[in-house]
């Protein structure tokens, strides 16, 4: 069967790439592009670890194919700093040690970013319900809420 060429838009940038029909958006962006900053945990879109950002929702990329990815906007984790300066939901990851082996932690940022853009003030419930869908087997939930609550009122500061 033939490579599908898919043109697409990630991180800001344009892309293209030559994937198989049946390939999945996270084998494109690690193999393929060696973005390998999201994760493979469960395939089964159940644990949150390759979640990006496709057109502006937030998806498990193991769960789409890659040539749905034409024409469409991706933001994977290696989009979430500003060049050398960490995005306040990946600094507070580090000051509030919500990390250890590092497989979760960049679907719970790239969920996390989803949530702060949709709503900037959640509240722990919401944060909560939210990244529901983001397991981690390491560090437990409390440092991760606790970060993600931290860059919330950190960003709302700097608009203020």
């Amino acid at each position: 069967m033939p490579k599908t060429h898919v043109e697409t838009t990630i991180n800001g940038e344009p892309q293209e790439f030559l994937c198989e029909p049946s390939e999945s958006l996270l084998a494109a962006l690690r193999d393929g592009l060696g973005l390998t900053g999201t994760k493979e945990g469960c395939t089964t879109g159940d644990c949150g670890a390759c979640s990006v950002m496709l057109d502006g929702r937030l998806v498990p990329s193991c769960m789409v194919l890659a040539p749905e990815a034409i024409g469409r906007s991706i933001e994977t984790i290696e989009g979430v700093a500003q060049g050398d300066s960490l995005h306040p939901l990946q600094q507070k990851f580090l000051e509030h040690a919500a990390l250890q082996c590092g497989v979760c932690t960049p679907g719970f940022i790239v969920a996390a970013k989803a949530l702060l853009e949709r709503n900037p003030d959640p509240s722990e419930e919401e944060t909560r319900y939210w990244l529901a869908g983001n397991l981690c087997r390491c560090t437990g939930y409390d440092k991760i809420i606790r970060a993600v609550l931290d860059a919330a009122a950190e960003m709302r500061e700097a608009t203020a």
